[in-house]
């Protein structure tokens, strides 16, 4: 099941050029399209390219053709693209199948029934083992092999048993609770998959904690100290808060062009007095239903404020061939549309619902646009959003509603924090944002900047790969007493 090509000792062959950090993800960062080659979305993308981007390496990755072609996209001056051909089977059995409908629903707390398929699972084996001949192939001798995500999870143990390379290996989504991961048939090989890295990184302490607690309840390995010690050798966990490129996203937000584009925005929802925004990934985890729903309550409860407020929800299309994604999908315009015909003026409409992918610079205009940035997932690793609208607002004046089970909510500890599931309170802490004094939007937003700024994404990358140890940078848990959930 597990097939990666034997080479020399060292776990070299071919002459492909060697890269001393190689970052090993599903996705390239760009994809091929029948428009030829765009940027990929998401936030694995837009975290990692600017890390490699400055410090030169490979990306080893999908390319987006379903054919199987080892489309070679165009290498920018410090990073050179691997790409790793599927065929539109495996990406329906490894991607669709095992990694989307079984491991996503799970570790995020099994919001949906995971589907459970031998077949998918063998697919998985075999598609691993092909991103870890990729990685060997790619790697220098003394270099790093920095493995990204669910989709990858027995990478690292692959790259060790053929491979004297450092490996590092970084879980973007949450880790579950032991009792929910306990359902997978496969439990054992994944945690042992992941026991291969040297270092593996979480986003937050309690997915690191649930690791742990999986890994010395189904592995033989035993926690000693902050390492995890098994017959295959040591794995530190650590917890490595992902961020974002907080001084690029000031930089576009600087611009006097976005600014413009900004107020152009707000001029065609009719300048109205508020400005609330969403904009996700379209899943069933990101909480688009409930926080409409909040602004449904929210405006029954205010009627007099209808004309006065506007939602602009961007869903960023995503998966579209699973199920649950289009039944999502359906139910997102459905509820807009009623809140439209029930609420709406002769002149404006509360909800302008988008279904698009948008650019960096026309996500900061909106950003700009916003008064209020709403971000609700019912779970989450993180939420990269979150902190990008934090790093555009540089004039303090907006409010960020979150939830208290995305990952960023252990750190922005200064957002009107909201439980997703409780759509009654969700309702008036939204009016309470719209609502919010001056003053104290900009005290909670100038705090939320300095963590922002501080924990940036060299922080991140640094103590993912294992070289910034836990006192080398401030701990953003206690700035508040006020506790998240993730």
């Amino acid at each position: 099941m597990f097939v990666v090509s034997r080479v020399d000792d060292a776990g070299y062959s071919g002459d492909r050029s060697r890269a001393g950090l190689v970052i090993v993800s599903n996705r390239l960062p760009v994809q091929w399209t029948e428009r030829g080659w765009s940027r990929s979305a998401g936030g694995l993308v837009s975290a990692l390219e600017p890390v490699l981007e400055k410090r030169g390496g490979t990306w080893v990755g999908w390319n987006g053709d379903s054919g199987g072609m080892t489309l070679q996209p165009p290498a920018s001056e410090t990073v050179n693209y691997v790409p790793v051909p599927l065929i539109e089977e495996e990406i329906a059995q490894y991607y669709l199948g095992f990694a989307n409908s079984t491991l996503w629903p799970l570790f995020h707390g099994a919001i949906r029934p995971p589907e459970i398929n031998d077949s998918w699972w063998k697919t998985y084996c075999s598609v691993n083992a092909r991103f870890a001949q990729a990685a060997i192939e790619s790697v220098d001798r003394e270099g790093v092999v920095w493995v990204h995500d669910y989709h990858l999870l027995l990478v690292p143990r692959l790259l060790k048993r053929f491979s004297s390379v450092r490996t590092r290996f970084f879980l973007h989504i949450p880790f579950p609770p032991l009792e929910v991961f306990a359902r997978l048939p496969w439990r054992r090989e994944l945690l042992e998959g992941v026991l291969g890295a040297d270092v593996a990184g979480f986003q937050t302490k309690r997915s690191s904690s649930n690791f742990i607690d999986a890994v010395t309840t189904f592995t033989d390995a035993k926690l000693v100290g902050e390492d995890l010690v098994s017959n295959t050798g040591r794995t530190r966990v650590v917890t490595a808060p992902i961020s974002v490129d907080a001084e690029g996203f000031e930089r576009i937000a600087a611009m006097p062009s976005t600014r413009h584009r900004a107020h152009v925005l707000r001029h065609k929802l009719g300048d109205p007095r508020t400005v609330f925004l969403g904009i996700d990934r379209l899943d069933y985890t990101k909480g688009i239903e409930v926080r409409l729903h909040a602004l449904e309550a929210m405006l029954c409860n205010h009627p007099e404020i209808a004309d006065e407020v506007r939602f602009v929800q961007i869903a960023v299309p995503s998966r579209e061939s699973i199920g649950d994604y289009e039944k999502t999908r359906r139910s997102i315009e459905q509820l807009a549309g009623r809140i439209d015909g029930i609420h709406a003026s002769h002149l404006q409409m509360p909800v302008r619902y988008v279904y698009d992918t948008l650019s960096r610079e026309e996500l900061v205009a909106y950003y700009l646009a916003a008064d209020v940035m709403a971000v609700t997932p019912l779970a989450d690793g993180m939420n990269l959003v979150s902190k990008e609208f934090v790093a555009s607002t540089v004039d303090l004046n907006g409010v960020l509603v979150l939830s208290e089970f995305a990952g960023s909510a252990n750190e922005l500890t200064d957002a009107v924090l909201v439980n997703p599931f409780d759509i009654a309170d969700m309702a008036d802490q939204m009016y309470r944002a719209m609502t919010m004094p001056q003053s104290e939007k900009i005290a909670r937003m100038k705090a939320m900047r300095w963590v922002v700024d501080r924990n940036d994404l060299d922080v991140w990358a640094r103590r993912a790969l294992g070289s910034l140890g836990d006192d080398d940078t401030m701990s953003v848990e206690g700035l508040s007493a006020r506790r998240a959930v993730g």
